[in-house]
């Protein structure tokens, strides 16, 4: 089997094709969307690209023309050689890949579906719009701080009437730039109230998504995070190696007779692990009553709020993961149920 490796990049692309044995048969530079007919006028090869925006739409080609797929993890390059000395050009990187690859069997990151990829752009895009408003809001706050005015407290949505209103005692009213901010904010709120909707529609279609939003505290917007991330269900094999994947379990800092635990990795997608901790902080307060509510009060006793919300985030990875994995509901009392029998 040959191995064809490529330095992926917007516009063009670099590619090392290596044979079996080690021996270089082609390098060559080609525009990166020709990579699919390259593709198919390859043998069956083992295709090394490393991680980056293009890499899965890259790694889709090749799968489709039964090729073998390694996405390397852009951590581990440099440990391979890229980069060495001071010297990194597309053509470098490239050879030092294919030529790894003879040598031993590379590691892959999952290459997600065209759907989970999907999703997760929606959410992506969402939040920076959310991101967008925030900063937006925060200006106009500012603004109105510097000329004494005070605005009412409320949900976001109704900020840009209650700022009008406040302006409406002022004889001076509100300067052009303060109005175009707030036109934009309104243009936000809509752009915002209809990604909502799609990602409503898409939960409710979706049968995971709806048995995990039987879950205090969660909506369409996290369960369709947490599929999207995880993807495959079956890739995983047990809770605990999802709580590790999404970053919510503790490090480790210990050498020699020095043990030394740590907060937690944070390795994995930040956005799933901030909406897990939003949903814990949601559930402790709406639902006190809930097992879970009351598993952290007791350790917020011990350790502190913060700690105790993290720990209930950890819990809810877990509990979600066993739910899509034996297709079953929220039940709060199955844990007491459990240990009764």
């Amino acid at each position: 089997m040959q191995h064809v490796a490529i330095d992926l990049g917007s516009m063009e692309s670099q590619i090392c094709v290596r044979s079996a044995a080690g021996e270089i048969l082609q390098e060559r530079k080609l525009p990166s969307p020709r990579l699919k007919q390259f593709f198919k006028q390859q043998p069956k090869s083992r295709v090394i690209v490393e991680s980056c925006a293009e890499a899965f739409a890259v790694a889709d080609m090749a799968l489709e023309q039964q090729h073998e797929v390694r996405v390397v993890p852009a951590t581990l390059v440099r440990s391979l050689g890229v980069g060495a000395r001071g010297i990194k050009t597309d053509r470098r990187d490239a050879q030092i890949l294919s030529e790894v690859s003879c040598r031993i069997d590379l590691p892959s990151v999952h290459v997600p579906s065209d759907l989970a990829r999907q999703r997760r752009m929606m959410c992506t895009m969402r939040e920076q719009l959310v991101a967008s408003r925030t900063a937006l809001i925060n200006s106009v706050r500012g603004w109105a701080r510097t000329q004494l005015k005070r605005i009412r407290s409320g949900h976001v949505c109704s900020f840009v009437e209650r700022v009008r209103t406040a302006a409406l005692n002022d004889s001076g009213g509100l300067p052009s730039f303060v109005e175009r901010t707030l036109n934009c904010i309104d243009t936000l709120n809509e752009q915002i109230a209809l990604a909502d909707d799609e990602l409503r529609e898409l939960a409710q279609e979706d049968s995971t998504c709806q048995r995990l939003m039987t879950v205090p505290g969660v909506g369409p917007v996290t369960s369709i995070r947490f599929v999207s991330a995880l993807d495959e269900v079956g890739r995983f094999r047990s809770a605990h190696a999802v709580q590790a994947f999404l970053g919510l379990t503790p490090g480790e800092h210990s050498s020699s007779q020095r043990q030394q635990r740590t907060g937690i990795t944070k390795a994995g997608p930040p956005s799933v692990r901030r909406a897990l901790v939003q949903v814990a902080w949601n559930v402790r307060r709406l639902c006190p009553h809930d097992p879970i509510s009351q598993w952290a009060t007791e350790i917020e006793h011990r350790r502190g709020k913060h700690v105790a919300t993290v720990a209930v985030a950890r819990k809810l990875a877990g509990i979600l993961y066993a739910m899509w994995r034996d297709g079953t509901i929220y039940e709060p009392r199955h844990e007491s149920r459990r240990v009764a029998t």
